[in-house]
Protein backbone atom coordinates (compact mmCIF):
# COMPACT_ATOMS: atom_id res chain seq x y z
CA UNK A 1 0.00 0.00 0.00
CA UNK A 2 1.14 3.48 -0.70
CA UNK A 3 1.35 6.20 1.89
CA UNK A 4 -1.51 8.05 0.17
CA UNK A 5 -3.81 5.02 0.36
CA UNK A 6 -3.15 4.61 4.07
CA UNK A 7 -3.85 8.29 4.68
CA UNK A 8 -7.08 8.19 2.69
CA UNK A 9 -8.26 5.11 4.61
CA UNK A 10 -7.40 6.73 7.95
CA UNK A 11 -9.32 9.88 7.05
CA UNK A 12 -12.28 7.78 5.86
CA UNK A 13 -12.29 5.82 9.11
CA UNK A 14 -12.28 9.03 11.17
CA UNK A 15 -15.17 10.41 9.09
CA UNK A 16 -17.18 7.23 9.61
CA UNK A 17 -16.65 7.38 13.38
CA UNK A 18 -17.69 11.04 13.46
CA UNK A 19 -20.79 10.33 11.38
CA UNK A 20 -21.83 7.50 13.72
CA UNK A 21 -21.31 9.67 16.78
CA UNK A 22 -23.34 12.50 15.26
CA UNK A 23 -26.07 10.02 14.30
CA UNK A 24 -26.37 8.76 17.86
CA UNK A 25 -26.94 12.28 19.11
CA UNK A 26 -29.42 13.18 16.37
CA UNK A 27 -31.74 10.23 17.05
CA UNK A 28 -32.59 11.27 20.60
CA UNK A 29 -31.18 14.77 20.86
CA UNK A 30 -28.89 13.47 23.59
CA UNK A 31 -25.38 12.15 23.65
CA UNK A 32 -24.96 8.42 24.17
CA UNK A 33 -23.82 8.97 27.76
CA UNK A 34 -26.81 11.14 28.64
CA UNK A 35 -29.20 8.66 27.07
CA UNK A 36 -27.72 5.79 29.08
CA UNK A 37 -27.83 7.82 32.29
CA UNK A 38 -31.51 8.67 31.74
CA UNK A 39 -32.34 5.03 31.00
CA UNK A 40 -30.49 3.94 34.14
CA UNK A 41 -32.38 6.49 36.25
CA UNK A 42 -35.72 5.37 34.77
CA UNK A 43 -34.94 1.72 35.50
CA UNK A 44 -33.87 2.54 39.04
CA UNK A 45 -37.04 4.54 39.78
CA UNK A 46 -39.27 1.82 38.29
CA UNK A 47 -37.61 -0.85 40.40
CA UNK A 48 -38.06 1.25 43.55
CA UNK A 49 -41.75 1.76 42.75
CA UNK A 50 -42.32 -1.96 42.16
CA UNK A 51 -40.37 -2.94 45.29
CA UNK A 52 -42.54 -0.73 47.51
CA UNK A 53 -45.32 -3.27 48.09
CA UNK A 54 -47.16 -1.15 50.65
CA UNK A 55 -47.86 1.67 48.18
CA UNK A 56 -48.71 -0.49 45.10
CA UNK A 57 -47.16 1.92 42.60
CA UNK A 58 -46.90 -0.46 39.66
CA UNK A 59 -49.18 1.68 37.44
CA UNK A 60 -46.96 4.76 37.56
CA UNK A 61 -45.32 5.63 34.24
CA UNK A 62 -41.72 6.87 34.57
CA UNK A 63 -39.81 8.89 31.98
CA UNK A 64 -36.45 10.61 32.39
CA UNK A 65 -35.02 13.40 30.29
CA UNK A 66 -31.73 15.11 31.17
CA UNK A 67 -31.89 13.61 34.69
CA UNK A 68 -35.40 15.02 35.30
CA UNK A 69 -37.83 12.26 36.26
CA UNK A 70 -41.44 12.59 35.10
CA UNK A 71 -44.07 10.58 36.97
CA UNK A 72 -47.35 10.13 35.10
CA UNK A 73 -50.50 8.11 35.69
CA UNK A 74 -53.13 7.62 38.35
CA UNK A 75 -52.76 6.56 41.98
CA UNK A 76 -55.33 5.76 44.64
CA UNK A 77 -54.34 8.35 47.26
CA UNK A 78 -52.37 11.50 47.97
CA UNK A 79 -50.06 9.38 50.12
CA UNK A 80 -49.19 7.18 47.11
CA UNK A 81 -48.51 10.29 45.02
CA UNK A 82 -46.14 11.59 47.69
CA UNK A 83 -44.48 8.20 48.16
CA UNK A 84 -43.82 7.84 44.41
CA UNK A 85 -42.06 11.19 44.38
CA UNK A 86 -40.00 10.28 47.45
CA UNK A 87 -38.88 7.04 45.80
CA UNK A 88 -37.98 8.86 42.57
CA UNK A 89 -35.72 11.23 44.49
CA UNK A 90 -33.87 8.22 45.96
CA UNK A 91 -32.55 7.13 42.56
CA UNK A 92 -28.94 8.09 41.98
CA UNK A 93 -28.40 10.92 39.49
CA UNK A 94 -31.86 12.53 39.71
CA UNK A 95 -31.72 16.31 39.24
CA UNK A 96 -35.44 16.99 39.64
CA UNK A 97 -38.80 15.23 39.78
CA UNK A 98 -41.98 16.37 38.03
CA UNK A 99 -44.92 14.67 39.71
CA UNK A 100 -47.83 14.61 37.24
CA UNK A 101 -49.65 11.84 39.10
CA UNK A 102 -53.39 12.21 39.52
CA UNK A 103 -55.26 10.92 42.56
CA UNK A 104 -58.18 8.73 41.47
CA UNK A 105 -61.50 9.98 42.80
CA UNK A 106 -63.66 7.36 44.45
Amino acid sequence: MTKTTVTVRAVAAVLVVLAVMAGCRSLTGQSAGTNVDDATITASVKSKLVADKAANLTRVDVDTNHRTVYLNGTVDSAEQKTRAEQLAWQAQGVKSVVNNLHVQKR
